[in-house]
Order: C-alpha cells, then structure tokens, then sequence
C-alpha cells in the first residue's frame, strides 16, 4: 500500500510532464494489456538470461554479454498528416520482448533521433498520442519510444516481492544493454541520421540515460530530469521504498551489485556529450542531499538547472519549451564547452538563480554554503 501512494505521488511529476507535452491520452499506472502482435508468444515465466545467451547485468558494456536479436516484428505502422508511427516487437532475451514505438516526421529523410525513457512506473501508452507524437516529431525529429525492464508491460510473470528496486542491478543493467541493442537495431533501418543521437530520460530513466551515454558514444546529447543515484543515500532516504523493505536494500551485499550502475560514478566521465540536469527540489523520490550529490558530479560541461517546486518547474517548460534544448543540441552536436553564465545579472533577480541555468563554479559556491 505504502509503495502505491509513493508511486501516486511521483505519478504526478510524470503527468505534469505528459501534460507538458500535451499529451491527449489519459494516463494510467497500472499494468496495461499486452497489445497483441504478430508471432508474439510469452508463455512461462521470464528467466534472467535466455538459453544460450549470457548477461553480466554489472557492466554497462554489452562486450561481456551475449544478446542475439530476433528480427523485429511490425505490430502496427500509422499514417498521419505530419509523421508515421510503427509499433514493433523487438527481442533479445527470452521471456522479454520490448515495444519499441519509432516516430519519424513527414519529409524528412535522415532525421536526427532522440530516445524517450520514462521513470518507474510508466507505460508505453504515452507513444501513442497524437498530439505528442507531433510535438517530439517537430522540428524534424525522430522519437524512439520504449519503457525500462521490469517496468509496463515488461513486468511479468513475477512474484510481487519482485520489482524494479528489489532487482535494481538487472532492471538498470538490462535497459542500458537494451539501449544499445536499440541502436544497433536502428542503424539498420537506415532511415535515421545514427550520427545525432540524443537522449531524453526522467527518473529512473534519466538513470538509465547517463549510464547508456557512458556506454555507448553514438548518444551525443543527454537530458535528464530528477535521476536517481548516490545509492546508498538513496535507498536509506528515497520515498519510494517501503520501510519494511528498506533494511533489505542497505546490506553490503546488494549495495555491491548496485555500485558499478551508479551514475555518480559515471557522470564525470560524460565530457564528450551534451548534457542538461534538471532537478526539482520537491521531489521525495530523490532526496535533496542525494539530488546534490548527483548536481557536484556533473562535468564542467552540463547545465544544471534547479527547480523549488513542481509547479516552478511546469513554469519554466511549458509548451514545446521543455524538448528545446535537446533537439537544439542533436540538431547541431558541436562539441560541448565549458558553462559559463553569470546568474546574477539576470533582471529577474534571485528566482532566476533558482530557475535558470547555473554555471558550475556558481553550483559549487551555492552547495558548499
């Protein structure tokens, strides 16, 4: 019970997103039906690895892992006026096959791709909007669109004890491999620019997005809002977990599995990419002190940019404003530099210290008083 009202809470910080995107669907958190596509057949439980296939959920690499696609399945292709849409069926793990939703905009005939992962808990449905699907695809944009493991539609067949924090090292390590086999899978289309990737994540997703961006070079832009991280923190403080779990998630043994698939380890390393970090400051998933952690270890290179509340937040990227930055930067993909901003001279006073992009030596002096 306690773990649904967390999900709830942290449900409407998504929905203001959807909401920003003007999204014309209604949301829902609960476990959707399975959209019946051709050759689909989940039948068992699902296993950890497939037979014959091996992998190493601790690295973020795929070099230790043995994943081997089956050819994608086209469960539906959609014609609009101003992009097309394709459901399809990719799989590389048995047990697991991924609902991978590619949106390309009309008359374009390479565009750049930004990749869309949502936090847990989240569907796929949000990929199905037509008036969001217009707003990721403007511009000249491809969208690909697909959740994490152990999330929607890719939760299943499991004991409830399980899910996706009780089994953080296999949900963070298997959706980073899947990243990457989504790419792979995608410069086979060749139909997309492979050479402008972006990447757009919240949460757990945005979690997923640093990690991935550490793994594989082809992604030259990040943007994340409110990742999670700094486990040890974030499991002893984060709303998310029961209390009666929480002693569970604070062993050595489990915070040794998380380690390597921390992304305070791995955003220092980041300094070839563009990157924007936005934090809202009201957010319990992520506490504060963990949000700070997360804030000292980005490159000199990010932006970070804080928010007090929600609502300040909504404000600030309301409309189409909330995907500009991303697609400015996939659109251009210069080699990123150094931050350098002098907050204080903004007219609109302190609050444009709180709501506009910090340099990282203004960062660094905020933090430490």
């Amino acid at each position: 019970m306690q773990r649904g009202c967390e999900r709830n809470r942290h449900g409407e910080l998504l929905a203001g997103l959807f909401f920003l995107l003007l999204t014309n669907i209604t949301m829902g958190w609960a476990q959707q039906a399975r959209l019946n596509l051709a050759g689909s057949n989940q039948t068992g439980p699902v296993t950890a690895r497939s037979v014959g296939n091996l992998e190493d959920w601790s690295s973020l690499s795929l070099a230790n892992s043995e994943l081997v696609p089956e050819p994608p399945l086209l469960g539906e292709k959609y014609d609009n006026p101003q992009f097309t849409r394709e459901l399809l069926q990719v799989k590389w793990r048995q047990g697991d096959p991924i609902d991978l939703y590619v949106i390309r905009p009309k008359g374009v005939a390479h565009p750049p791709a930004i990749l869309y992962l949502y936090s847990y808990p989240s569907e796929t449905e949000v990929f199905r909007g037509d008036t969001y699907c217009t707003n990721v695809t403007k511009g000249g944009f491809a969208a690909i669109g697909f959740v994490s493991a152990l999330n929607g539609h890719r939760y299943t067949n499991r004991p409830m004890k399980q899910w996706f924090v009780s089994e953080l090292q296999e949900a963070l390590g298997s959706s980073v491999h899947d990243v990457q086999m989504i790419l792979n899978y995608l410069a086979t289309r060749g139909d997309l620019d492979m050479s402008r990737i972006g990447m757009f994540g919240v949460g757990s997703g945005g979690t997923i997005a640093i990690l991935a961006a550490a793994a594989d070079s082809r992604i030259k832009t990040i943007d994340v809002i409110d990742p999670w991280g700094d486990w040890p923190d974030w499991m002893a403080k984060s709303s998310l977990i029961p209390e009666v779990e929480r002693p569970r998630y604070l062993t050595p043994e489990f915070l040794k599995k998380v380690a390597p698939l921390d992304p305070v380890k791995w955003l220092p390393q980041l300094t070839l990419q563009h990157i924007r970090l936005q934090q809202v400051l009201d957010d319990s998933i992520t506490p504060k002190a963990v949000q700070q952690r997360i804030r000292k270890a980005a490159p000199r290179t990010a932006q970070r940019i804080r928010f007090h509340t929600t609502r300040q937040f909504s404000g600030a990227e309301s409309g189409d404003r909330l995907l500009q930055w991303v697609k400015s930067q996939v659109q251009t993909a210069p080699q990123p530099q150094p931050v350098v901003r002098d907050s204080q001279s903004s007219k609109a006073g302190q609050q444009s210290v709180e709501l506009k992009t910090i340099d990282s030596n203004h960062d660094q002096a905020r933090d430490n008083d």
